[in-house]
């Protein structure tokens, strides 16, 4: 059996590792192929495109690559000809994904959505893509499964894939160790994982950082880049600053845990600050059309997962055009100086980790991959 995964972010990167090993822990000689990262690789998945490597946002990013994606929708069609894998599996990364999905249905060939775009949040006129080329979706949310059936879309909840990593880290104890010896309160800055989100994002976090040591000259600040490029383009920016920060790549984990609080990016991050209950301001930066179009396209309430899990704002949120820099101190100050609004904002984390923080959605997505090819076996 040979199970197509393909994977356009270095988040949809780990979670396609965690599910290329629950498969082959569920099925044994499994054949796991497809586009992702270095994760999936050592996973043992065998790629055939570094498609991480294409993590773009913006318009004008993804028509400067219109070239490569168009040889690899080529490409991809060309496999799933020949090779005919028994399922395709997506994670998120929905434009190129929706082309892969046509490509793979057009052939006869079940495709599945896992971690699957939030139509719900934005646009949610795309879930005709979804209903016409994608076979099941693997829901991460509990509210998505009623949402995809009530609109047609075969729908199972098995849970997000971020708790299944988190329940495995094992953090750096002699990097904490060192760290912890330096007084004052940390404060964890996280300016994404993708390229186009550092450049856009990390003057907000600097200059957040610049209100907070002005108030709180013992604060002190981790900055966790995903990647060593990205630990270079921040250290250039942040040299000469006179602020006490520190630049680190791959040392996510170790930071939030460090951290009195955070300043973070949008994204999948927010799920390991909740698990760590961690009080965290969370920021976009998004350009001026897109911000006066949002009241059009934006069906969700809150843009942190966090927030749409608790449905309450529990991590402060600002999506700007503008800098808004002084308004994130202000919450990261609030929580330094305010010991009982820091400690109500930790236990009401606390009570939504018990909650929702069940890891196992990728043995669960596993079983019902494997299941749905064995009935549709059967049937055949």
């Amino acid at each position: 059996m040979r199970i197509f995964i393909s994977a356009g972010e270095p988040s949809g990167d780990l979670h396609g590792a965690n599910l290329a090993r629950a498969l082959q822990r569920a099925r044994p000689g499994i054949e796991c192929v497809g586009f992702g990262g270095e994760r999936m690789e050592t996973a043992g998945c065998r790629l055939l495109y570094p498609l991480c490597d294409l993590a773009v946002v913006g318009l004008w990013r993804v028509l400067t690559n219109i070239s490569k994606f168009r040889r690899l929708l080529d490409d991809s069609s060309r496999y799933f000809r020949a090779q005919r894998p028994d399922a395709v599996v997506l994670i998120d990364y929905p434009g190129f994904h929706w082309w892969l999905a046509k490509a793979a249905h057009r052939e006869g060939i079940p495709v599945s959505f896992f971690v699957p775009p939030q139509l719900w949040a934005w646009a949610s006129w795309r879930v005709k893509r979804m209903r016409a080329y994608v076979d099941h979706v693997l829901c991460n949310l509990p509210f998505e499964d009623a949402w995809y059936k009530e609109r047609g879309v075969s729908a199972h909840y098995v849970g997000h894939p971020y708790f299944d990593d988190l329940l495995t880290q094992q953090l750096d104890p002699a990097f904490i160790a060192e760290r912890n010896r330096i007084p004052g309160p940390v404060i964890g800055l996280l300016p994404g994982s993708r390229t186009q989100e550092v450049e856009h994002n990390l003057p907000i976090l600097i200059g957040a950082a610049r209100h907070i040591h002005a108030v709180r000259p013992d604060a002190r600040f981790l900055v966790a880049c995903f990647r060593p490029s990205h630990q270079d383009y921040v250290r250039k920016r942040v040299r000469d600053g006179g602020l006490p920060i520190e630049v680190c790549a791959r040392r996510t984990p170790e930071i939030i845990e460090l951290a009195h609080s955070c300043i973070a990016v949008s994204g999948s991050v927010g799920l390991e600050l909740l698990y760590r209950g961690k009080p965290s301001v969370v920021v976009y930066r998004v350009n001026p059309l897109f911000r006066a179009l949002s009241p059009l396209l934006v069906n969700a309430p809150y843009i942190s997962l966090v927030n749409l899990l608790a449905d309450k704002e529990l991590f402060p949120e600002l999506v700007t055009c503008r800098n808004p820099s002084m308004a994130v101190a202000r919450h990261v100050l609030r929580w330094l100086n305010e010991a009982n609004c820091y400690e109500t904002v930790r236990k009401e984390l606390n009570v939504l980790r018990e909650k929702v923080a069940v890891p196992g959605a990728c043995e669960r997505a596993a079983a019902f991959l494997l299941g749905t090819l064995t009935n549709r076996a059967c049937a055949a």
